[in-house]
């Protein structure tokens, strides 16, 4: 992807950023403001998906009324006709892939909560972590405007990794917990960025055409990536790779 002088210095930015120590709040704050130079935008919001009550929480905006986000919270997520969907996929998606804007525009979800803040064409990327969501970024850009480019998408795609890390280890240092991932240490191992990378999504739960849709990369080399992984962490199945990464954090 070739990048003008001003987005790499964003997305370098983004990344320098990604690498301090922050809260969970404060990733998704500093990002999301990033975020919204990087795509010309002009709002962002962001939950965490709590599942014991089933509904998003811990809510942080950017250019959204507070009385607006509260009828979100107390209604309209629970009439939402595109979060459910977003929320299901491993990668950033501009809202027009799950559902036109002509439909969108239609539904009450868009005319009385969207639009009383001028939201109209909206990214969304929902991180997850071992088959757990544990926040999201939604980035709206207001009517008048264009919609989102699949060029916008894979640059967030592009950063997405960093980001689920960085919310893990706020996470982790909230919790007191250490960072037992492939991708903190990858030299452990000897492993690739990409194979710890592979190897995190593996221990996640994740199929080869999972780990293919999410990368963008094809099943030949997902495969050829597996087999590295394994020789290089001494495994002979898939299923040793959790007791492998437990074994290292435990000595």
């Amino acid at each position: 992807m070739n990048l003008t002088h001003k987005e790499s210095d964003l997305v370098f930015s983004i990344m320098r950023q990604l690498s301090a120590p922050m809260s969970h709040s404060d990733v998704r704050c500093n990002v999301g403001k990033a975020l919204m130079q990087l795509l010309d935008a002009e709002y962002f919001a962001s939950y965490v998906w709590n599942e014991a009550s089933q509904k998003f929480d811990c809510g942080i905006n950017i250019n959204m009324s507070v009385e607006n986000l509260g009828s979100y919270e107390d209604y309209y997520q629970y009439h939402d006709p595109i979060t459910p969907t977003l929320q299901k996929r491993r990668r950033a998606t501009a809202v027009s892939e799950v559902m036109s804007h002509r439909r969108l525009g239609k539904t009450e979800f868009f005319n009385d909560f969207l639009a009383k803040d001028g939201l109209c064409f909206g990214i969304n990327f929902f991180a997850w972590d071992r088959g757990k969501n544990i926040g999201d970024l939604r980035i709206w850009r207001p009517r008048g405007s264009e919609d989102f480019s699949r060029r916008d998408v894979e640059l967030v795609n592009a950063i997405a990794p960093s980001i689920v890390n960085a919310l893990v280890r706020a996470q982790n240092r909230a919790t007191g917990n250490p960072t037992a991932r492939f991708s903190s240490q990858p030299h452990l191992w000897s492993l690739t960025d990409r194979e710890a990378e592979i190897a995190d999504l593996i221990v996640a739960g994740r199929t080869d055409i999972e780990i293919c849709q999410q990368l963008h990369i094809s099943k030949p080399t997902v495969r050829t990536h597996v087999g590295a992984i394994l020789r290089k962490t001494d495994s002979e199945r898939r299923s040793m790779l959790f007791h492998r990464l437990l074994e290292k954090y435990h000595h």
